[in-house]
């Protein structure tokens, strides 16, 4: 039984909290929850049955604990995932795992000197609809790839934004870039390849935070291929999608949904008799922005843990979606596009003004 606590008891964490204590991940358990908000970490203790802590270093000396998740403000994240690896415990963080490349390497760093395993959360890769996605593209199904694109077309209002002053800050949240549309661009970049070069804009639209609340970006693939991210929390009046579409010279495949969980199109130049069983069986869309992937995610945590094997999404593959919204901003910034790899000069992630 693979033991874990939570640190940070808000948005995200009652989705992690649901999972580990309800007895819904064979072989894990929820033992302890930690906030510097001693009502929350109350809430969520009487809630799920695990002991609250209210501050990291007493949560860390908990020797029943085998791996903490990381569910703090976004700029915090390295941070505290290396006081849980020096403690010698396993990490899962949140994404994104840092706001700057130097963060991220450091977190990296530490986890491998301290001989512990490093999860980034990454649920949507386990969603069917992407499985079945990276299955037609690693059988070969496109052909040549030609366009990949992702589109966030979330609501978040000001409420949103006030309910947590760190949320649209540059020190420790970003904008939708590095915030909501994260997993978006790790799933455009796991599907389309490593990326040549970057070209964003962004805008403040509808609410009062320092960073943006809407984006666009076109991509240059290594392979060849162009790619578009669009993203912005100024849909109104309500959520409206989380989408990915992948165009290639035998194929094109859309999934949409709220949170890339739903197929809206799936054809191809060489059908093949099983096409029409997924339309069939996934074309659903999740209840929610978290769709259904943490189910699956916190199960190949614990396989990784008990088995001894690799992450699908370890530090190294967590840091590429970092760098490359990294590079977003830097464009932004600097009106430029910009080439991975690269140093960070100009972007405002994770620096207090």
């Amino acid at each position: 039984m693979i033991t874990f606590g939570l640190l940070g008891c808000g948005r995200v964490a009652k989705r992690h909290a649901e999972l580990l204590s309800g007895g819904a991940i064979a072989g894990a358990r929820l033992g302890a929850v930690c906030d510097d908000r001693p009502e929350r970490a109350a809430q969520f203790s009487a809630k799920h049955g695990a002991k609250a802590y209210h501050a990291l270093d007493e949560m860390l000396r908990d020797a029943t604990l085998d791996a903490v998740a990381v569910l703090t403000p976004s700029g915090m994240h390295a941070q505290h995932g290396i006081a849980v690896a020096r403690a010698g415990k396993h990490v899962v963080v949140e994404k994104p795992m840092a706001l700057r490349l130097q963060d991220a390497d450091a977190l990296i760093r530490a986890c491998d000197a301290a001989g512990v395993k490093l999860f980034v959360v990454k649920q949507n890769r386990f969603n069917v609809p992407i499985v079945k996605l990276r299955e037609a593209l690693e059988a070969g199904r496109f052909g040549k790839l030609v366009l990949g694109t992702v589109r966030v077309r979330w609501c978040r209002e000001q409420a949103y934004y006030d309910a947590d002053g760190w949320r649209g800050t540059w020190a420790l949240d970003g904008g939708v870039l590095m915030n909501q549309a994260s997993h978006h661009v790790d799933m455009l970049e796991w599907m389309m390849g490593d990326v040549e070069s970057v070209h964003a804009r962004g805008i403040t639209a509808l609410v009062d935070i320092e960073a943006e609340d809407t984006a666009v970006a076109t991509l240059k693939f290594a392979n060849g291929a162009l790619g578009i991210v669009e993203a912005t929390t100024a849909t109104r009046p309500r959520d409206l999608e989380g989408s990915i579409s992948i165009l290639g010279e035998k194929g094109s495949v859309e999934i949409a949904g709220f949170a890339m969980n739903e197929i809206r199109t799936w054809q191809f130049v060489d059908p093949r008799p099983e096409d029409a069983e997924v339309m069939a069986r996934f074309s659903v869309n999740p209840p929610s922005v978290y769709g259904f992937g943490h189910h699956a995610y916190y199960e190949h945590v614990v396989d990784c843990l008990e088995n001894g094997r690799a992450g699908l999404v370890d530090g190294l593959e967590g840091r590429k979606s970092v760098e490359l919204v990294s590079a977003m901003y830097e464009s932004m910034e600097s009106g430029s596009e910009v080439a991975l790899r690269f140093n960070p000069g100009r972007g405002k992630l994770g620096v207090a003004p």
